[in-house]
């Protein structure tokens, strides 16, 4: 069988006062189109669906139109899941209607689909908490489907019974997969895991993340899972979250974030976004294709000394998001801003950088590293203003601060 893997869509995220809707529409057609190429058949969308727990109006009408495209009238599975961006509710919501197109959703780590038949052959045939098995049209074995809807503190706590270490919760997991994987998946069919949830090879090797995007080892408590805590049994680990496309492990099985369908932050400069294509036979190693995908505008960052060279840059550019540093000896002219706002309309944020030359201690400027993650900044000012690093009392506090999820 052949497996269309994606994630974090985002749908309804914007660039600071920039609608990315249209480009949105224009990379899930392009996914579509793939699908259908392809002929693949089924689709896992893993987590961030929606980039809030209530997106505008028209995020929501372009995900389920989109989904029913990927379904084809129930005769392809579409398998998606919540996100630390979801409302699990709001996620699981229209399951009765969505499972007669053959689109499935999860959106708790407790989530259990009821079993169904569709007149396309489609059917559910076992379905347990955090798992289903699914028979495909014109496919002769079943797809076996972990599911692992994002978890944070307060979902582990009231849905899976535990609240301590990071060791314990990955040891929850990793027995809860085993358990499942002992019981309904053997080499008669494919199984896959689909996770929302960080994944390292290691605690020496967590991936790094786009500084705009929450850093989910600290959203409540949900801790890394390592490649170790896989079951043998697992052909395929599709994952979500990190928004650059990346194989975390290849053992037992290949361990992969597809990646974000559109680049989303300045951390995710000049990036390449793809989708995974998944081919798959019963007690096999699994094959995979990476597929580029080409509808989203670029986001790029320079840095220029000279306006003249800016505004150049900016004319040879004229359809990406642009990030600009200008360096100079004094503060950045109106004349000067209103110049380069004028070249390009997709000017997201303009960073003036003094060389301080001519001022004293107190009124000189200095551009912060907007490379660093927002915890580095904060710890920056921190030291700047206390003239000592924070405890880490304050550190949690601060974790906590960013990663409050919106009331659904």
């Amino acid at each position: 069988m052949k497996i269309l893997h994606t994630s974090d869509w985002h749908l309804g995220k914007r660039l600071e006062g920039f609608s990315r809707l249209e480009e949105q529409e224009a990379v899930l057609g392009e996914i579509c189109e793939i699908a259908e190429k392809e002929q693949v058949d089924a689709v896992i969308v893993a987590g961030d669906l929606f980039d809030t727990y209530n997106p505008p109006t028209e995020a929501v009408e372009l995900f389920y139109r989109c989904l029913k495209k990927l379904a084809r009238n129930g005769s392809r599975a579409v398998i998606a899941i919540a996100g630390n961006h979801d409302s699990p509710e709001r996620i699981e919501a229209p399951d009765p209607l969505a499972r007669e197109c053959g689109i499935i959703f999860a959106g708790n780590p407790n989530s259990a689909v009821a079993p169904f038949r569709l007149e396309t052959g489609l059917e559910v045939t076992k379905s347990d908490t955090g798992f289903i098995e699914v028979m495909l049209p014109g496919i002769s074995c079943p797809l076996r489907i972990l599911l692992a809807p994002y978890a944070n503190e307060l979902r582990l706590k009231t849905f899976l019974g535990v609240e301590d270490s990071d060791a314990e919760l990955r040891k929850l997991f990793e027995q809860r997969w085993s358990g499942l994987s002992s019981k309904y998946c053997d080499n008669r069919g494919v199984n896959i895991l689909a996770a929302h949830l960080l994944f390292a090879s290691g605690p020496e090797s967590i991936p790094e993340e786009p500084e705009e995007e929450r850093r989910i080892n600290y959203i409540g408590g949900a801790p890394p899972i390592f490649t170790e805590n896989i079951s043998g049994e697992v052909q395929y680990v599709a994952l979500g979250h990190l928004h650059r496309k990346q194989v975390i492990g290849t053992l037992p099985c290949p361990m992969v974030y597809s990646g974000s369908p559109i680049a989303y932050s300045f951390g995710e400069a000049n990036q390449e976004k793809y989708v995974v294509i998944v081919e798959a036979e019963p007690g096999l190693p699994v094959t995979t294709r990476d597929i580029i995908l080409n509808s989203g505008k670029q986001l790029l960052r320079n840095r220029f000394e000279d306006i003249d060279e800016a505004v150049g840059w900016l004319n040879l550019n004229p359809n990406a998001f642009v990030e600009l540093t200008i360096v100079s000896d004094q503060y950045l002219a109106t004349a000067d801003r209103k110049r380069l706002l004028e070249a390009h309309p997709g000017i997201v944020t303009i960073i003036p950088e003094s060389r301080g030359q001519g001022m004293d201690d107190t009124t000189s400027i200095t551009a912060a590293d907007l490379t660093k993650s927002m915890e580095d900044l904060f710890t920056d000012f921190f030291i700047h203003r206390k003239g000592q690093e924070p405890n880490e009392r304050i550190l949690d506090l601060f974790r906590e601060a960013i990663s409050t999820e919106e009331a659904p």
